[in-house]
């Protein structure tokens, strides 16, 4: 019997072609599995099913969700404020922990420095660390 496992376990795998769903090449893994198993313990056909039931629930529920996220997550691109922390500014007026004034990608921003002793002068090179509302939170580089 481990043939026909065997045979459906390569039949599933290259259906899961046309679907893309990763739903049949779970099945097949697990009649692949079966296939081993029935070959390497000769079982009764009663056990070569409990063997594809239990497989087929692992990799369903265990292998194809980390593999559906895995190979569907793009990469993480960031906009608006979010992509400009790590950008460099340049001080226009001096920065301290609760006004000041940088230059951000070619626009005037307000700023603030992150520790509560920090003063940047004018002409310095700031960190962006983040975007609070309209103020860029800045650090020395």
């Amino acid at each position: 019997m481990p043939i026909v496992w065997l045979v459906a376990g390569i039949l599933l795998a290259a259906a899961e072609l046309m679907t893309g769903d990763m739903f049949l090449l779970m099945l097949g893994g697990s009649a692949l599995v079966t296939a081993g198993a029935g070959w390497a313990f000769g079982m009764p056909l009663w056990a070569e099913g409990l063997v594809f039931v239990i497989s087929a629930v692992v990799l369903l529920l265990g292998v194809r969700p980390a593999l559906r996220k895995r190979l569907t997550a793009g990469p993480v691109i960031h906009t608006n404020a979010k992509a400009l922390e790590g950008k460099s500014a340049i001080v226009i007026e001096p920065v301290d922990d609760l006004h000041g004034l940088v230059r951000l990608g070619g626009e005037m921003w307000s700023a603030r420095s992150l520790e509560k002793s920090g003063r940047f002068e004018q002409g310095e090179t700031v960190t962006v660390v983040q975007i609070d509302g309209a103020t860029a939170v800045v650090e020395k580089i």
